[in-house]
């Protein structure tokens, strides 16, 4: 247990992650929750009247062994899920479920809890917080429920856990065990010679020296899917890309899925909301499904008419060439690529020669300093689980104050699951004295060449600027309790802080510092910057409607009264319904989404990010009519009412106190070049 939960060293110590076995896993976590139980045995049954520092403060300081463990264990499953440990994740999720469940069904405890809530106008404003924050997520996990109903959702939760973890594992499988092997040279013209030495790369290491590997990740694919002459290749590796999860073997996730939709159905029932997604929605921004798809409906209707303009341009390029084809959805990038040549005379390939990974990391360390006066340096004294992670030292540069660290892992590798995201190590608080943070951005990147540089696309830069705003915020907490802290906030509004920094990729003072050519050292041409500025909207019916596509379906299957979803039949007749084009595929077909049926994150809530962007477009806005995007008195509104604030406050309450009102639609279209 020690090894998992003894966190030791500098920066008030760190995650051990040198000396972790997996086998150490399974007895590490049982008895930290063992322990977590006694604590909660404890408060619960105190002989005292129930106070906020005996009860919910109390809370707050018990299970930070369990804590520490469930970190690695999260860490592990992300990015080193070996067999071995994924047969550990088998037996451990659906007792962690348990787990949780002995804690808010304790009558005791939720007795104590409601009677602090009753109370509260006497706290301080986050002690209110955070005490209704307790009592709600009490309540919403069937606290005041009877004692059958209770056994019930309990057996519920442990089912979704054992599905989610068979999910998860099911699709790492297939972006593990499919991908395509090239034997003959021809068949990559067109692509990059980054792609070509990663594909060759991947072949010597997987004992196919001379020929070329395609892994089924969406940094192969996507660039395949841009460049690839070949048509046929470009149809094997989108049908490969789209049909994970969906193998109909041992692997297929359609049976989970509908599982997954049943158990969800009746725990909403159990609870008292009408469906799942109402009671995800519950104290979001949204509030309600129907406002969600209020907005994607509006977003919805002007993108795939975009979609149709894009559709007959690419049309136009595709028969000029000779090429009597219809356009299919492995096809789109293709064509999108030559009509942005043709139409703006900018080529993505060439200008990807400027977007180093480094430099480009390099480029967010400065807007943090620029904006919010971070500083980052590198440190070496701090394990790390793969050779392949990095580590920063996170100093406020105003006063030299020790504000955190920040671990990089920007490589794809066996066992680690597709995408990019931020995860928190340890949360910022100042409840029992200061406690800073320790963050994570994890990413899928081909690795390069030994030496040489890795150059990433546009739109790999975009989410490296996403995921460090993530970061940004929990960096930049600055709460007393760590329930309240950084980034645990409502799901719609936690993407506002991550979409608002990929703004600063684009501005001249990043590209004409950072955007340099890895031969000559030269910066981004301005030829080159002007094209990017004027290309800003191209392509967004695409990008629109393939989000879009997947988040309308995830809300309908969570508003369906059907308790038995043939998951690909309802997948089919939404995007028949709705009217989506042909030519475009879900982001993230049903059996392969891992943001809706890994957990129950972003369940009912993958709108979050239209959302959010709605917000992003309106708090752009406030940069823009001030001095600038580095206007100073701007970025401290921002800091001080967001990124600071945690969850301290409402977020709608926190985003007028910055912007002086609500965000509407209109900055949303304009921004996506869907106004007219």
């Amino acid at each position: 247990m020690n090894d998992l939960t003894a966190w030791s060293g500098p920066y008030g110590g760190v995650p051990p992650f040198d000396r972790i076995d997996t086998a150490a896993f399974e007895p590490a976590l049982e008895a930290a929750m063992a322990a977590n139980l006694e604590e909660i045995d404890r408060i619960a049954g105190d002989p005292s009247p129930p106070t906020f520092a005996n009860t919910v403060a109390a809370l707050e300081r018990s299970g930070r062994a369990l804590d520490r463990a469930a970190t690695i264990y999260g860490v592990w499953s992300s990015n080193m899920s070996t067999p071995a440990f994924q047969a550990v994740e088998r037996e451990m999720a659906p007792r962690m479920a348990a787990f949780s469940d002995r804690i808010t069904q304790n009558d005791a405890l939720f007795e104590r809890i409601a009677r602090v809530y009753e109370a509260r106008q006497d706290l301080t404003p986050e002690q209110q917080r955070l005490t209704w924050l307790y009592h709600t997520n009490f309540v919403r996990a069937g606290a005041a429920l009877e004692t059958a109903a209770k056994a019930r959702l309990s057996g519920i939760n442990q089912s979704l856990a054992r599905l989610f973890t068979q999910f998860s594992q099911n699709l790492l499988e297939d972006e593990t065990r499919f991908r395509l092997v090239l034997e003959h040279e021809s068949e990559l013209a067109g692509l990059p010679d980054s792609l070509r030495h990663a594909a060759a790369d991947a072949a010597t290491d997987a004992g196919l020296a001379g020929k070329w590997v395609i892994g089924n990740t969406r940094s192969f694919i996507e660039p395949l899917l841009t460049y690839a002459d070949d048509r046929s290749l470009r149809e094997r590796a989108w049908r490969m890309w789209s049909s994970r999860g969906d193998s109909g073997d041992e692997h297929d996730n359609g049976a989970i899925v509908t599982g997954i939709l049943r158990l969800r159905a009746e725990r909403a029932d159990l609870l008292g909301y009408e469906t799942h997604a109402h009671w995800q929605l519950e104290h979001s921004m949204a509030r309600q499904p129907e406002r969600a798809l209020e907005l994607m409906r509006a977003v919805w209707t002007p993108a795939v008419a975009r979609v149709a303009g894009e559709v007959r341009d690419m049309q136009e390029v595709a028969r000029a060439a000779g090429h009597d084809i219809d356009i299919e959805p492995w096809d789109y990038r293709y064509y999108a690529e030559k009509v942005r040549r043709l139409r703006y005379g900018l080529d993505q390939n060439e200008v990807k020669q400027y977007l180093q990974l480094d430099r480009l990391r390099d480029a967010m360390f400065w807007v943090a300093g620029e904006l919010f006066d971070l500083t980052f340096s590198a440190v070496d004294e701090v394990p790390v689980y793969h050779q392949d992670v990095r580590v920063w030292e996170v100093t406020d540069a105003r006063t030299q104050a020790h504000v955190g660290l920040w671990y990089f892992d920007p490589y794809a590798r066996p066992g680690k699951r597709s995408g990019a995201w931020m995860a928190a190590y340890r949360t910022q608080e100042r409840f029992d004295g200061a406690i800073t943070t320790i963050v994570s951005n994890n990413s899928n990147f081909v690795p390069g060449a030994p030496g040489e540089p890795v150059h990433i696309s546009w739109d790999d830069a975009t989410t490296l600027f996403h995921e460090f705003g993530h970061a940004l915020h929990g960096l930049l907490s600055a709460v007393m309790y760590p329930s309240l802290s950084g980034t645990a906030v409502a799901r719609d509004y936690v993407e506002f802080p991550s979409q608002l920094l990929e703004h600063w990729l684009s501005t001249p003072e990043v590209l004409q510092r950072f955007a340099t050519h890895a031969v000559t050292g030269e910066p981004l041409p301005a030829m080159l910057v002007e094209c990017i500025e004027r290309t800003a909207t191209f392509n967004q019916g695409f990008a629109t409607a393939e989000y879009l596509a997947s988040a309308i379906v995830d809300m309908e299957l969570h508003l369906s009264e059907n308790r038995d979803i043939d998951p690909a039949a309802f997948e089919r007749d939404t995007l028949a319904r709705i009217g989506a084009p042909h030519e475009i595929v879900m982001r993230h077909r049903t059996p392969q989404f891992q943001h809706v049926f890994g957990n129950d994150g972003y369940s009912a809530a993958y709108y979050s990010y239209l959302w959010a962007d709605m917000l992003t477009a309106d708090a752009y806005g406030a940069f823009t009519e001030a001095g600038g995007p580095y206007d100073r008195a701007v970025a401290q509104r921002l800091r001080e009412h967001v990124l600071v604030a945690g969850n301290t406050v409402d977020p709608a309450a926190a985003y007028r106190t910055f912007r002086g009102r609500d965000a509407g639609i209109e900055p949303l279209l304009r921004k996506r070049g869907l106004n007219g």
